[in-house]
């Protein structure tokens, strides 16, 4: 199941053009956490970009989440970003 989870986030994110993109389960780490109770998924997500040159975190991050908004809460509820204009 985190397989396809993680399938479908490089999906969903193949539009931003990332020139690195790394998808971690870290769910593991919040065994017990609320939202892992229902089976939702936590990952982390590492990706580079030349669409973020320029760009605040904030604003980033938000061209990650609006690509991803509706999984969340369920099947994701957590998602954590590293965002950065290639280097």
């Amino acid at each position: 199941m985190s397989t396809e989870r993680m399938k479908e986030l490089e999906k969903r994110l193949a539009p931003l053009a990332p020139t690195r993109l790394e998808i971690i389960d870290e769910s593991h780490l919040h065994a017990g956490h609320e939202g892992s109770k229902n089976g939702a998924s936590h990952f982390r997500v590492v990706i580079r970009s030349e669409q973020f040159t320029g760009l605040s975190l904030l604003a980033r991050h938000r061209l990650v989440y609006d690509r991803v908004h509706d999984l969340m809460p369920y099947p994701i509820h957590a998602l954590a970003i590293d965002a950065k204009a290639n280097s």
